[in-house]
């Protein structure tokens, strides 16, 4: 099944062999982080061309397969083709979540972060499970994780995490992931083992290199800087390196304790904050369009969008999809594909 539009190879290829001779260019590499992106998106470009063609020769080969048991009965042959016909459908399905990545940011690395809610202890515990599911599952895609800043919870877990994921489609799939995600479980902080029910935040934006319609003016700046604290590499925590900039006219706050010196700390929450900015002026356009439609639908940070219930059952549901599996362990592991598919689907 295709759930969004087509694949238009000759299009496919035309951009391909446009990409091919800008990298003929004389002056191609004087820019090292454009050429290198350039080269990024042509070879994306050229593995998803090159996959489409070799499903289509599966196919073509296995419609020339059904021709020949038509003629004569082979159970060999058959079984052959009933194989071939479940790995064609396989990467069908991959193809198709390709088409749904359409996105001006989808391609793009992003920036997510996670804020435990009310609750104390219980909620920082919550949001560092949820920054193991994240990090288990960039595993799975091969992912890079960069981290940026980490704030330890005063009894356990986190009071915040902030993460650069790497990777072709970052954006793409973790967008789904934005929201307050619900966990209900027996709590191993109560000495009574009484059930709790915790919240925590999950934010995620896209890695914007150049756009120039977002300008931030330095008055509208508080800009604090204190000593690295939490995770981090070596030699983080020796001065006050870390770097907290408040945008004052939208309360957006972005830190940074990643890097060694407090100007490259500046320079990567600044960064961030124009990359913010931005998805808050599309988001209100985006709302405003939807006011006019008379579109109803939630789309605010704060909605629900997954429970995660380990007592009295064992159940995880996406509320948007309704999805659900009973194997919760599997997906605090890192096995979210399924909401993340199944949301994408949803959103054509």
């Amino acid at each position: 099944m295709i759930y969004g539009g087509h694949f238009d190879v000759p299009a496919k290829e035309t951009k391909i062999k446009s990409l091919e001779e800008k990298t003929k260019e004389d002056n191609f590499w004087n820019d090292r982080k454009q050429a290198e992106e350039t080269i990024k998106e042509l070879n994306d470009e050229k593995n998803t061309v090159d996959s489409i063609k070799n499903l289509m020769t599966k196919v073509k080969d296995n419609l020339e397969l059904i021709d020949l048991l038509e003629v004569e009965s082979d159970d060999i042959t058959k079984q052959e083709l009933e194989n071939d016909s479940n790995k064609i459908k396989e990467e069908a399905e991959e193809l198709n979540l390709l088409l749904l990545l359409n996105g001006p940011y989808d391609k793009n690395d992003c920036i997510l972060e996670i804020h435990p809610g009310a609750g104390g202890t219980e909620s920082c515990d919550w949001a560092l499970m949820l920054y193991r599911m994240y990090t288990r599952w960039c595993e799975r895609k091969k992912y890079k994780i960069e981290l940026l800043d980490y704030q330890d919870g005063e009894e356990a877990g986190l009071k915040s995490v902030a993460i650069r994921v790497k990777g072709t489609n970052a954006y793409g799939y973790l967008k789904n992931e934005k929201g307050v995600h619900r966990l209900v479980r027996l709590s191993p902080f109560d000495s009574n083992n009484r059930r709790h029910t915790s919240f925590a935040s999950v934010e995620v934006t896209p890695e914007i290199e150049q756009d120039n319609t977002i300008e931030i003016d330095d008055k509208d700046l508080k800009i604090d800087v204190y000593r690295s604290t939490g995770a981090g590499g070596q030699g983080v925590n020796t001065t006050d390196s870390a770097v907290r900039i408040t945008h004052l006219p939208t309360k957006i706050v972005v830190t940074c304790q990643n890097e060694r010196s407090q100007i490259q700390n500046k320079e990567q929450a600044l960064k961030v904050l124009k990359s913010k900015l931005l998805m808050k002026k599309l988001e209100e356009q985006e709302q405003e369009l939807n006011n006019i439609k008379g579109d109803q639908m939630n789309i605010n940070f704060g909605s629900q969008i997954r429970s995660y219930v380990l007592h009295p059952y064992s159940m995880v549901k996406d509320h948007r999809t309704n999805i659900e599996t009973s194997n919760v362990s599997k997906v605090l592991d890192g096995d979210i594909d399924m909401f993340i598919e199944a949301n994408l689907k949803n959103r054509v």
